[in-house]
Formats: C-alpha cells, structure tokens, sequence
C-alpha cells in the first residue's frame, strides 16, 4: 500500500503509533481524536487497495447473477413499456 500512496500510509503509521503511545486511561478526548482519525485514513486507504480476485470467486458468481438478473429486469420493463 506504501507504493500506492506513501503519504497517507506514513500519516496512517504515526497515527497508530501515536494512539499506541498515549497511556489507557490518560487522555480519552486525544485518543477518541486520533482513532477517528486513523479510522477515516484507513477507510481511505482500503479504497486504494487493489482488489485481487480468482475467476469462479463466488464473489464474482454472485455479482454475475445479480447482473444477469437486473439484465433481464430491465429488458422486461422496456418490453412492458413498448407494449
């Protein structure tokens, strides 16, 4: 991920050193900070990831019924529709 975006990933890692860092029970309103923080750079940072996948992915079977299904809906309606 460094490769993808060095900068927000460097930011991520002090973030997270930095709420490592801060004693448990010492500071709620900084570390409330800094975890809100470090989970909106990491939101950021999963939708950069490359999404790797394997043909026959069940993943992929279903987002191929889903599409053939709303295919097929949307051919009806316009058929619906003409008529």
């Amino acid at each position: 991920m460094t490769s993808i975006s060095p900068g927000m990933s460097a930011v991520a890692i002090r973030l997270a050193e930095a709420l490592d860092e801060l004693p448990a029970g010492d500071a709620p309103t900084s570390q409330a900070v800094v975890a809100d923080k470090l989970a909106t750079i990491m939101t950021r940072l999963r939708a950069l990831a490359p999404v790797k996948s394997e043909k026959g992915d069940v993943v992929d079977a279903v987002g191929r019924r889903r599409d053939e299904r709303r295919a097929r809906l949307r051919a009806a309606q316009e058929a619906s529709s003409d008529g």
